[in-house]
């Protein structure tokens, strides 16, 4: 193991405060860190939807070369901007505990959505956001809406939004809670796979961190998060998929509800599904039994009639 270990981060502020948390947990370990700021392609393409610029794997690919060529032994992900799948050559070593997986509206002038006159403007990039948003207010006009958080909230600010929706974990994360006007339950907007959630990754020939990296990882989160990523993976999962999926578990029983709408025909219905499974933590293939329930919940979307993107 090196002597210091070297945290491979974006330079978003959210990013940032992401990756110097597991600096302050590692040190408190007894390691020394540092961190490496990086702009990935990701934070560069700002006038398209990522759907149509390569997706999620935009915000970790830069990353991702510096655990491969040994400048950075772990980088720090929004585990919702990490594609179901990772390329060969890197693991998931670490989930840490979940914060609010809720999403926040914001607004300066409406305090809720259902306070937002007819044909509001909302902003979102997020097509799982604007397909529930679509369900809950057709008569609503749903804007792009891309850039790190400082950057949406100043669109907002600036007048180009009656209201837009964010993830409730970051807001908590700045400092930034007073700017929310509302939060959404778990069942009206059903939260993006991983939401809330920060992982770690390490190249797959550094396996000797995932020791390192142990105390940090929260198992019941990582339960949670990766049946939700199974539903997510089943469905071909990525910004171009028009996919909730949250799992919570309680007593022993991870239950998942996931919801999936068709982007293109805003007067179709969400199509729901549910399954839950009793298990036990101690089992050492815990994730894999969480992977396959969100597998069973994808096929019952996709046997009511929700389109895996690998069929669009």
């Amino acid at each position: 193991m090196p002597s210091t270990l070297t945290i491979a981060t974006r330079e978003s502020r959210l990013a940032l405060w992401q990756a110097n948390h597991v600096k302050e947990l590692l040190q408190a370990q007894g390691h020394q860190v540092t961190l490496m700021g990086m702009t990935t392609m990701g934070d560069q393409i700002l006038d398209q939807p990522l759907s149509k610029v390569g997706g999620k794997g935009l915000f970790i690919k830069e990353l991702e070369v510096a655990l491969a060529n040994g400048s950075a032994q772990i980088a720090v992900h929004s585990l919702k901007d990490v594609p179901m799948d990772l390329p060969d050559g890197f693991h998931l070593a670490c989930i840490l505990q979940r914060e609010d997986p809720r999403d926040a509206w914001v607004s300066q002038h409406y305090d809720s959505l259902n306070s937002l006159p007819q044909g509001a403007v909302v902003g979102t990039s997020s097509l799982r956001r604007t397909v529930l948003l679509q369900s809950l207010r057709p008569d609503l006009k749903i804007e792009p809406l891309r850039g790190n958080l400082d950057t949406r909230l100043k669109k907002l600010d600036d007048g180009h939004y009656a209201g837009i929706v964010l993830a409730t974990a970051g807001l908590k994360r700045l400092g930034l809670k007073d700017r929310i006007r509302h939060i959404f339950d778990l069942k009206t907007m059903i939260p993006a796979a991983g939401q809330g959630a920060i992982g770690i990754e390490i190249s797959a020939n550094r396996m000797d961190l995932v020791d390192t990296l142990a105390g940090l990882n929260d198992l019941s989160t990582a339960v949670a998060v990766y049946a939700e990523r199974g539903v997510s993976r089943a469905m071909g999962g990525s910004c171009s998929m028009p996919l909730a999926a949250h799992a919570t578990l309680e007593q022993g029983c991870l239950t998942i509800h996931a919801a999936w709408g068709d982007h293109l025909h805003s007067g179709t219905a969400l199509i729901h599904a549910q399954d839950q499974q009793n298990i036990d933590l101690r089992d050492p293939d815990v994730l894999k039994v969480a992977s396959a329930l969100g597998d069973s919940v994808a096929r019952k979307l996709i046997a009511q009639g929700a389109v895996p993107s690998t069929a669009v």
